[in-house]
């Protein structure tokens, strides 16, 4: 069984001004309340580190995504296994982030999509907690970029 999890969020800013943020992963923390720590880099066939808040049993507070996707300025895409218990096809999550333009800014998409025998299992917990970290997480990356000032341009909007 497989199931969906998508969100988005206007930016006023440019794709560039987005992507800059999103693949400065140590500065997550800093800006993310829904990953306290991240390394690594966006190389498809990479592994980055990811730490989390406990979630519940089943899922790590540290995750080793998998880069599968790197379209710059455009997609994001990471796919994770929980192999805690070191059995392959219990629970798989894609992560995809698409930035698309939108009424003169960004829309950034963030979609989940969950896979696995446990899915069915861990659905309702993981949208309930995770639509809400989605979203705070969306809102924390607008302010960071809109706030962010753009080098090289005087705004004087931005404080």
């Amino acid at each position: 069984m497989t199931a969906e999890l998508r969100t988005f969020v206007d930016i006023d800013a440019t794709a560039e001004s987005v992507w800059q943020v999103l693949t400065d992963l140590p500065a997550y923390a800093e800006w993310n309340p829904f990953i306290t720590k991240a390394a690594g880099t966006f190389v498809v066939g990479d592994r980055l580190s990811v730490s989390l808040p406990p979630v519940n049993a089943f899922v790590a507070p540290t995750l080793r995504p998998l880069v599968v996707e790197v379209a710059p300025f455009r997609r994001l895409a990471l796919r994770s296994r929980l192999d805690r218990f070191a059995v392959p096809g219990l629970f798989d999550v894609e992560l995809t982030w698409t930035i698309t333009e939108h009424d003169g800014g960004v829309r950034l998409w963030q979609q989940d999509r969950f896979g696995g025998v446990l899915a069915p299992l861990l659905l309702r917990a993981l949208n309930r907690h995770r639509l809400t970290a989605f979203n705070d997480m969306n809102a924390a990356l607008k302010h960071r970029v809109e706030r962010t000032p753009v080098p090289g341009r005087v705004d004087e909007e931005r404080p």
